[in-house]
């Protein structure tokens, strides 16, 4: 590693395993200190292992970002422990499908608690906090968690597809918004990721396809132009890219991260 992001403090939500938790540690090897948030009370196994490799540059909070309060908590408490967040992975979501007859407000309504509101007031809080940091003019970078869902609709997925498409489009008017501040605001779309979130996915699927266990899971990694479901690591090259200096000249931007399959 080469210390790209080198005593630059970094906010990660939904950190507690999968793509969070190996952006924190890609962070954390390029210098970074981190403060990774999750829902648990108390953080994963995942999660502890970490913060015994990294004491002192790696601290856990505990938040559910579809309550404004607990963001406005978090955030303040991860200021007093390493300074003013200087990169932002906002990261948590929460995924659900159905048929779009059968779908209900309840499902809507958490999916974008937490994919919309959750991912949009976290990133303003954090914005007006660099806004105000004169220090922090031309370094701040947030990079918000889109997907592959984001740029097509599919008729199971409907609300998260919605969902992940309001992330790319509150990524551009952010990006437009804090130009003049010379922060930057960028996404990036992943394709199907093996995190444990696909259990319930692959589950999910079976159940309104008629698949068995664990045959649409092969099914979507033998789709994938390059032939394999992308790992949590896939993600963070790209993510340490945008949040660096490598990427100065980079807002308003999608990345898609998904092995090929979608070309723009």
């Amino acid at each position: 590693m080469s210390g790209r992001l080198l005593e630059r403090h970094a906010l990660l939500t939904g950190a507690g395993g999968g793509i969070g938790l190996a952006v924190a540690r890609a962070y954390l090897a390029e210098g970074a200190r981190c403060t990774v948030v999750d829902l648990g009370n108390e953080p994963s196994d995942a999660v502890r292992t970490a913060l015994a490799e990294h004491p002192g540059r790696l601290h856990y909070l505990a938040a559910d970002i579809a309550q404004i309060a607990q963001i406005e908590t978090v955030i303040a408490a991860a200021d007093r422990k390493f300074g003013t967040v200087e990169i932002l992975f906002n990261n948590a979501a929460v995924f659900d499908l159905a048929p779009l007859l059968d779908s209900g407000e309840a499902m809507y309504d958490r999916l974008f608690a937490v994919n919309v509101k959750g991912m949009f007031f976290v990133m303003q809080k954090v914005l007006a906090r660099m806004v105000a940091s004169e220090r922090l003019r031309g370094r701040g970078a947030v990079i918000n968690l889109a997907s592959q869902a984001g740029r097509r609709g599919e008729a199971l997925v409907a609300h998260y597809c919605a969902t992940k498409a309001a992330v790319i489009s509150y990524t551009q008017s952010a990006a437009l918004a804090m130009a003049p501040h010379g922060i930057r605001v960028n996404a990036i779309a992943p394709g199907v990721v093996d995190t444990p979130m696909w259990s319930q996915v692959d589950a999910l699927f079976a159940r309104y396809e008629g698949l068995q266990p664990g045959e649409k899971k092969r099914a979507v990694g033998k789709a994938v132009p390059l032939g394999r479901m992308g790992r949590p690591d896939d993600i963070a090259g790209a993510a340490v890219f945008l949040a660096s200096d490598d990427a100065a000249y980079i807002t308003a931007q999608t990345l898609n991260v998904d092995g090929g399959n979608v070309m723009s």
